[in-house]
């Protein structure tokens, strides 16, 4: 087994590459390869989630393409969140009975951190549609199915909402199942640009317009909002950023611990809830709390240049750290990660432009940004001799000998 070192089979006998990257993920999330995902939502919640959800609008479009065929085949249809929770189960109701002893139930988990490798949850964890062929799942109880899923996006923003998912036996493995999930997905996000026209911007009536945040190198936030500017507190900034990366929704308890830390009570979000509603009005909403949809912001844009590689348009948006004097636990989290993971794109680049732009803006103090320059510089150069001098500073300053070059 993979777990002693040996990984699973596949049906051409070699081991896909996706389905081993997925594997090492699993192994890494300590997933119980014989257990079951856990049930995050039931009965009242699931219900009031599922109908506030944004894919709530195309379920009709989803089962006519999949939905349909499910009934009358012998497997099923799966809608699930950002999240990876199954927010829809449907088809044959033999095959929903069977995958009940999985848990493939509505409202379970199926990223692949609570079920290891599976179409749902790979799909969300690499943003694109994958299959995934009976023993290629991590976990046994799953081994006997093959099942395909795609992603669904914001068609405005490219936000991943959830994914499609067909489950089944050997009928689908076939590559008409992929390519099934993908024209469903493709269909679906087609029909939310329509829903997003009629009602203005807004996935749910209210009548409010976010057109952007902007939260780099501000103590505040600025949120342009149906023509207006409104500038954000500090706490009402760290909130709204909070939800805008957890698109699912928070509950009280973990906006209080990404808000204040450890043994924070609940009560005090519920104030600033309150306070922020009267701010942002139909945009915000409870039960989780969570934004009634998605918001353009500068973090984001930064965010996807990176992902695409794109080092060069991150470092035109990166205007400053993110929030920099918030003290939130889940703010400094994610301001840490820009930061670095812009950098390293800049290190890595080895591309002089990119490297004086962050030195000159962000890394005046950095010693290893200024080495890298010196080396891909030249020599005779006048920005290679400044960074030169550069070098010849910090070393000094930090007490290490002079750099050989």
């Amino acid at each position: 087994m993979f777990l002693t070192g040996q990984p699973p089979a596949s049906p051409g006998g070699d081991l896909r590459d996706v389905v081993k990257r997925s594997w090492l993920r699993s192994v890494e999330a300590r997933v119980d390869p014989d257990g079951n995902p856990p049930v995050i939502l039931a009965d009242a919640d699931l219900a009031a989630y599922r109908a506030g959800h944004p894919l709530a609008t195309v379920m009709g479009v989803l089962r006519q393409l999949v939905g349909a065929p499910a009934d009358d085949g012998e497997h099923l249809m799966a809608v699930s969140d950002a999240a990876g929770r199954l927010l829809w189960v449907e088809g044959h109701r033999g095959e929903r009975r069977r995958a009940e002893a999985m848990n493939f139930v509505e409202g379970a988990a199926w990223d692949e951190d609570h079920a290891g490798t599976n179409a749902p949850g790979t799909a969300l964890a690499l943003d694109r549609a994958v299959q995934i062929f009976s023993a290629e799942h991590f976990r046994h109880p799953v081994q006997e199915w093959t099942c395909a899923a795609a992603p669904i996006h914001d068609p405005a923003t490219g936000q991943m909402l959830g994914v499609i998912d067909v489950t089944g036996g050997d009928v689908v493995a076939h590559p008409h199942s992929l390519a099934l999930v993908q024209a469903a997905a493709r269909a679906a996000e087609a029909e939310l640009g329509w829903h997003r026209d009629r009602k203005t911007g807004l996935w749910l009536p209210g009548g409010v317009v976010p057109d952007r945040l902007e939260l780099l190198g501000r103590d505040e936030g600025l949120l342009h909002l149906g023509g207006r500017r409104v500038r954000l507190n500090r706490r009402h900034s760290e909130v709204v950023f909070l939800l805008l990366t957890h698109p699912p929704g928070m509950s009280g308890e973990q906006l209080a611990d990404a808000l204040y830390g450890d043994f924070a009570d609940p009560a005090t979000v519920r104030v600033e809830m309150t306070r922020l509603r009267r701010v942002i009005g139909d945009l915000l909403e409870s039960r989780p709390y969570r934004l009634a949809c998605p918001v353009p912001t500068d973090y984001l844009e930064v965010a996807a240049a990176l992902h695409r590689g794109d080092t060069g348009a991150a470092l035109d948006g990166y205007v400053g750290p993110l929030l920099p004097r918030s003290e939130a636990p889940g703010v400094i989290t994610r301001r840490r990660w820009l930061e670095a993971q812009l950098r390293s794109a800049v290190l890595a680049a080895s591309d002089p432009h990119l490297l004086l732009g962050w030195a000159e803006r962000f890394g005046f103090d950095d010693l290893a940004l200024w080495e890298r320059l010196v080396t891909v510089l030249p020599a005779g150069s006048a920005s290679g001799a400044l960074a030169a001098v550069r070098v010849a500073e910090l070393r000094a300053d930090y007490g290490l000998s002079p750099m050989s070059r």
